[in-house]
């Protein structure tokens, strides 16, 4: 890496956090949360749901094992869950300049930098992180020369900006399911295929219910779910049809705001490879990959529906389900990658509707 450069993350709240850059040395602002995983940074980094987000990781070292080198499989990157690096940039407490795995290609710093994407290194992440946690996930810029303006990625539909434009297919199994693509990680489709599945993989937009198909997923995505009113319309028709439906994280919100829900911010989000969820059929308790920002308020479920999983930590709603028809879905990411695989059972749950 080269000769250190100073640099700062300024908070909208006015708190300033002195560090070194890494990466590149780039000005940038967006919303400034916070992730408590151990491992999975290439994956993190490569989620579309951190559109336009400032990630801090309170791991203390970051960088160790490298970044990989993609592979395709089924025509999708599978060390990456996408094609780009989506968030702003990213704080950590001591990047690792010395890495090495056996899957590793080149170092964090060299991706980041080759992707435009800054860095800060030598910050008390746990500071800030217990500043986030009192204060909540708020603007922020990284500096390395001159300051920008503060810049709310919620303010904006982020969906459209990470969904496919076109349409896509993967897969040659008996069983369509149309996949609303709101940011979707490969993780969610490798697991479909996995289980003898086509997947017609479509825009956040796309009316897909003229089409013939045997259910819908919709996935994971960054930002305000209320934003995106032509996916929650379409969503409503595919459940008038009354064929199997699923969403996974930014598809739970969807789901429950096109069944007469509401969501809101949560003040600091669930960023871990961590969280207790309970089942409330069986009352085990799972261990689940998350991210996102926004949840189901819990008083607004209507008529018909009930609440599937439970947070352990903060009892907010995780899953949601309807008692007669084939509507289910999971605020957390039953495809893990990063995290734990305890819910990939899920899919199999949805796929025995099809």
């Amino acid at each position: 890496m080269e000769t250190k450069n100073r640099a700062k993350l300024i908070l909208q709240d006015g708190s300033v956090f002195y560090g070194y850059s890494f990466g590149a040395r780039k000005d940038v602002s967006g919303e400034a949360v916070f992730n408590t995983g151990m491992v999975g940074y290439p994956e993190s980094m490569t989620d579309p749901s951190y559109k336009d987000q400032i990630l801090v990781f309170t791991y203390p070292l970051i960088g160790n094992y490298g970044v990989p080198e993609p592979e395709l499989r089924d025509g999708l990157e599978t060390n990456f869950e996408s094609s780009n690096i989506h968030l702003k940039g990213i704080i950590v407490s001591e990047y690792s300049e010395n890495y090495s795995h056996w899957t590793a290609s080149r170092s964090l710093h060299d991706w980041m930098k080759e992707n435009k994407i800054p860095g800060i290194t030598g910050i008390d992440t746990r500071s800030l992180a217990k500043h986030l946690r009192e204060n909540g996930d708020m603007p922020a810029m990284i500096v390395n020369s001159n300051e920008t303006e503060f810049y709310n990625p919620n303010d904006y539909n982020l969906v459209e900006k990470v969904s496919c434009t076109d349409v896509a297919e993967y897969g040659t199994g008996n069983k369509k399911v149309i996949l609303v693509d709101c940011g979707c990680k490969n993780s969610i489709i490798h697991n479909l295929i996995k289980r003898n599945v086509s997947v017609k993989r479509v825009p956040w937009d796309y009316d897909f219910t003229k089409e013939e198909f045997d259910g819908v997923l919709i996935s994971n995505g960054p930002g305000d779910p209320k934003k995106c009113k032509k996916t929650i319309e379409n969503i409503k028709k595919a459940m008038d049809m009354k064929k199997p439906v699923f969403g996974i994280c930014f598809g739970n919100q969807i789901i429950a705001l096109a069944a007469g829900a509401q969501t809101y911010k949560l003040k600091y989000g669930h960023r871990s490879q961590n969280q207790p969820c309970i089942d409330q059929e069986t009352k085990k308790c799972l261990i689940t990959s998350q991210n996102h920002s926004f949840a189901v308020k819990r008083k607004t479920l209507p008529s018909g529906w009930k609440k599937w999983f439970i947070n352990a930590n903060d009892n907010t709603i995780e899953g949601i389900m309807h008692e007669s028809l084939p509507f289910m879905s999971v605020q957390f990411h039953p495809e893990a990658t990063p995290g734990p695989s305890d819910t990939c059972y899920i899919f199999d749950k949805f796929v025995r509707l099809l």
